[in-house]
């Protein structure tokens, strides 16, 4: 075959116009930006959270928000005001102004009152105290959903 001659299975390249490459790109951009704006990721973790009136609840949100805040004073052998938040029964004695939690009934519990920093008028202590930074509203509302449901907690060590 002759070099001038094209083959008769020789394609001609394919040329597509600026304005069709911009137009494709465009619709692309639009497409990938609705999809964007319309998508709800599915949140795993509240599928997978335990009830508040359960144990797991109590050990994997309670206490933790407890440990952080509140143990440094009033849990393991610290007991300030002689009160204890380290188990159930510590909880339902209370301290030195008596009972603190009320399970079943959030607010009636003084607890709610003290971390929300809405304390009695003759004890108007927040929890925790200055210096310390006021428990977040998520924070607050875990505890209080979880007096509400009832106060579940693992049961008490035994007495030595």
């Amino acid at each position: 075959m002759p070099r001038n001659q094209p083959a008769a299975d020789f394609c001609p390249p394919f040329r597509v116009p600026l304005q069709h490459k911009i137009a494709a790109l465009s619709l692309a951009a639009i497409s990938l930006a609705a999809a964007a704006l319309l998508w709800q990721p599915r949140d795993v973790s509240a599928q997978d959270a335990p009830a508040p009136n359960t144990v797991a609840f109590y050990t994997q949100r309670v206490q933790p928000i407890f440990e952080a805040n509140c143990y440094r004073c009033h849990g393991g052998f610290n007991h300030r005001g002689h009160f204890s938040i380290a188990t159930r029964a510590g909880l339902l004695r209370g301290g030195m102004d008596g009972s603190v939690v009320v399970p079943g009934n959030a607010a009636q519990s003084l607890l709610i009152r003290l971390i929300r920093h809405e304390g009695p008028a003759n004890d108007p202590m927040p929890m925790p105290p200055p210096p310390h930074q006021k428990l977040s509203d998520a924070d607050i509302a875990t505890i209080t959903e979880w007096i509400q449901a009832g106060m579940v907690m693992p049961p008490d060590p035994p007495a030595k």
